[in-house]
Parts: C-alpha cells; sequence; structure tokens
C-alpha cells in the first residue's frame, strides 16, 4: 500500500520489522525525525524500526518529502492541485497524505500550495466488527438512528465508519446507503451491495446531489466541521435521510459548548452520540449516548 510514496529504505524497514497492522500515521519533516505513530503513540523510525531514542533515528530531507508528495500526485502536481488546495492528497488506494508548506492566495482564494516541509501519511485500516459493540444501539427494528461519532483525531472515527457501512451489508438490510466520501478515504474496504459513493464533493454538494439523484436511504460522511455540513445535515433530515456522520471533539460535554452544533443538539437531529478515544488504542469506546445526552452504554 505505501510502496508507492515512501522511499524505498523507509518501506522496508516498515515492512520487515514494524507491525503495520497498529500503524496508524507516519510523519516525514524536512531535516526532522521520521516519526510514526504506533496504536496512538509516537516513536522515532530507525534503521531496526520504531524506537524511543532519537539518537538512532533516521531523517527526511527536503528531496524525500517532495518525493513523497510527487509520487502521491501519480508524478502530476497540477492534476491533484484541487486537493493539494485543501492541504491534502489521497491516493488510489484511500491512503491520505496531509501536507504542510506554503500556501498561495489570490483574492481571497487559495491557488495552490508550494515549498512542501512536511507530510502526514494516515494508513488506513479496516477493522472488522469494530462497530459491533455500538451497532444494537444505532439500529433497532430494522430502523437507524441518526448518529454523530465523536472523538479526537486519530481516534477510528473513520475506520468506525467504514465497518458500519459494511455490517449494514451483512446483515441484509435493503437500505440504499451513500458513502459521501470528502477526502477519498471512506470508502478503504467497504464491500457491501447498497452502497454508492460520492467523493471529493463538499458536504453540501454531496448531499444536494446524492439525495436528488440516488435517493438514499441512509449517508455516511465523515469530519462535520462547517456551517453548511450542518445546514446539509438539516436538509437530509427533512428529507427523511438517515445520517451518520463523525466529528472532532474530545468529549460530549466539549461538543455541546460548539456554537455551530447548537440548533442540531436543540432540536434533537442526532439520536445517538458514539466518542470514542485512544486511552486504550484509538478506537476506545468512551460511551453511547442518546439525544438527551445521557449515557445509554457504558
Amino acid at each position: 500500500m505505501l510502496e508507492k510514496v515512501l522511499p524505498d529504505k523507509f518501506h522496508k524497514i516498515l515492512n520487515e520489522k514494524v507491525n503495520m497492522k497498529a500503524v496508524n500515521e507516519i510523519r516525514l519533516r524536512v531535516d526532522k525525525p521520521v516519526v510514526v505513530n504506533v496504536s496512538g503513540k509516537n516513536y522515532f523510525l530507525g534503521e531496526n524500526g520504531v524506537t524511543s531514542s532519537i539518537t538512532n533515528s533516521l531523517y527526511a530531507s527536503k528531496i524525500i518529502v517532495e518525493d513523497v508528495i510527487f509520487r502521491a500526485s501519480e508524478c502530476s502536481i497540477y492534476s491533484v492541485n484541487e486537493q493539494i488546495k485543501r492541504g491534502f492528497i489521497v491516493t488510489d488506494e484511500a491512503v491520505r497524505i496531509g501536507i504542510g508548506g506554503n500556501l498561495i492566495e489570490e483574492n481571497g482564494h487559495i491557488k495552490t500550495m508550494n515549498n512542501f516541509c512536511s507530510c502526514n501519511i494516515r494508513v488506513p485500516h479496516v477493522v472488522k466488527n469494530c462497530s459491533l459493540s455500538a451497532y444494537a444501539y444505532i439500529v433497532h427494528d430494522d430502523i437507524v438512528e441518526n448518529t454523530l461519532v465523536v472523538s479526537p483525531p486519530a481516534c477510528g472515527k473513520t475506520t468506525f465508519l467504514r465497518d458500519f457501512a459494511f455490517q449494514l451489508s451483512q446483515r441484509n438490510l435493503s437500505y440504499n446507503v451513500l458513502l459521501l466520501d470528502e477526502r477519498g478515504e471512506l470508502d478503504c474496504g467497504v464491500n457491501s451491495n447498497f452502497t454508492d459513493k460520492i467523493a471529493f464533493a463538499t458536504k453540501k454538494v454531496g448531499f444536494e446531489n446524492g439525495i436528488r439523484s440516488l435517493s438514499p436511504d441512509i449517508i455516511i460522511t465523515d469530519e462535520i466541521g462547517q456551517e453548511e455540513d450542518i445546514e446539509a445535515i438539516m436538509y437530509a433530515s427533512s428529507c427523511g435521510v438517515k445520517v451518520l456522520a463523525s466529528v472532532h471533539s474530545d468529549s460530549i460535554e466539549t461538543l455541546s459548548k460548539k456554537q455551530i452544533f447548537s440548533q442540531v443538539i436543540k432540536d434533537k437531529v442526532f439520536k445517538r452520540f458514539v466518542v470514542l478515544s485512544k486511552r486504550n488504542g484509538p478506537g476506545t469506546f468512551e460511551g453511547i449516548y442518546n439525544e438527551n445526552f445521557s449515557r445509554i452504554y457504558r
């Protein structure tokens, strides 16, 4: 999966000396040690695998960082410029690479990014059955409740949503499910007979076009964070379409104080809130709450 973008030396060490099933991120910064996140903890990459010692770590040069981004673009930076303007590139294997560098703006609009100085390779995982503990609280009597998955970054939100889409299909529930895959990484490993996909569209465009053209019963999407995302969810709800989404927040209490969520919380649009953390590794269940923020699991 990563051999297409990583330098051969780094890939060989990771592939032979690191448990890649536990790797969440690989960070390369110009003239800095390579950092590998394993099971929620950061280590340096050394000749013999991951290490806590910076003296034994391997470093990324500017050439290496630029080459990773160039290879991820399939040797055409211009062809992925729309993604780069949003700060990332997604490979055809659903590997998302966040990019650091200089943003070029013109008249208030981002035109591109250059002088790349870092990249964060997010390693997608398919963890079968990771959503099962929550499944019965979200789906009952063949009804799917509007659900928001809540957690800080890199705590398993996308992995949870992927598996939930898979579980719907496995249980032969004849829902038409639309994956609104804004960053091109949600669809990794989802094998469903009832799933359609719209990728690299904003929530607003994806919800409106998807409901109009694909008639979904359920929309699954990742990382709600803007006012127009909330408006898209309200629109879907008014159309009778169920929504499963995720949001960055460290707790249900913090979420309740976010201004952009005040209306959906007041209207009780979401009936379930699944809270994850990486306290015991990414995907740790901290609780499931109902629309009144009462804990109904754990």
